[in-house]
């Protein structure tokens, strides 16, 4: 219990230390918050143009789900590029502390953040669109994705985050492109069905594909988690299994970083 105790205290003291990032750059958090913002508006505007209140649903989904999986995901794959940028990664990577009660902490506050970001962007939505609704809703269903979702997207985040730890130049740069590749294939905001048969393919193999329909079927049809089990068991499969791969590779990582002094701030 004592043990226990000590990696919760320690788990919550990398949480507060990304609080204090995000209030030391708040302009920064504030202008990304306004992009995202804008980037959600102006895509469910094509739904509101077009007159079909199912696709404007389906548009504003994914925009919405989309942005707090983004946040989640760019929390942790940068979890490196900032301690770098901070001039801490060194510090961080020699302290007596295990990483996976470093990355707990991130992934805690990750998800935290992510919420409060898109319920941000949710009001915004709700001032362009007073008479919004989804009267079908089923709210267990979008409850169980975003949970699932969630995590099986913190197993991709964390090989992400391996990237800046073993390039130390473009590290960062390529997990803003996974990401977008992500975006691209997990048909955020259009069927996977009208991508080119190998992109089909890459889709299955994103999380946020499943997490995002399961969302939007739950919330436009309200159908229940059970008969959305073909999306939920995918997600399941990927958290149990990207979790302690994500780990255990971001471990390799760490000892061969240590072992060619790729700690330094500068490449």
């Amino acid at each position: 219990m004592t043990l226990l105790t000590h990696e919760l205290k320690a788990s919550y003291a990398f949480i507060e230390r990304n609080f204090f990032l995000t209030r030391r750059y708040w302009g920064w958090e504030l202008a990304f918050l306004v992009y995202s913002a804008a980037g959600a508006l102006s895509i469910s505007l094509i739904g509101a143009e077009s007159g079909n209140p199912r696709l404007l649903l389906t548009l504003i989904v994914g925009a919405i789900f989309w942005n707090y999986l983004s946040v989640v995901f760019s929390w942790i794959a940068e979890t490196i590029a900032v301690e770098r940028w901070e001039g801490t990664l060194e510090y961080t990577m020699m302290a007596p502390v295990h990483r996976s009660t470093q990355l707990l902490g991130s992934v805690a506050y990750a998800m935290a953040y992510g919420v409060i970001h898109t319920i941000a962007i949710l009001i915004a939505m709700l001032l362009f669109f007073p008479d919004l609704a989804a009267a079908n809703a089923n709210p267990l269903t979008v409850v169980v994705f975003m949970v699932l979702g969630s995590f099986s997207f913190v197993g991709i985040a964390m090989l992400a985050a391996i990237l800046p730890l073993l390039y130390v130049e473009r590290g960062a740069q390529m997990t803003f492109v996974l990401q977008s590749v992500l975006l691209l294939v997990s048909g955020v905001y259009y069927s996977i069905d009208v991508l080119p048969g190998w992109m089909q393919v890459l889709s299955r193999l994103s999380p946020a594909t499943y997490a995002i329909d399961g969302v939007r079927r739950g919330l436009i049809d309200g159908v229940p988690i059970g008969d959305l089990l073909g999306d939920a068991w995918p997600l399941v499969v990927m958290g149990i299994v990207m979790i302690p791969v994500g780990l255990w590779a971001f471990g390799r990582a760490e000892q061969y970083a240590k072992r060619t002094g790729k700690l330094k701030r500068v490449g």
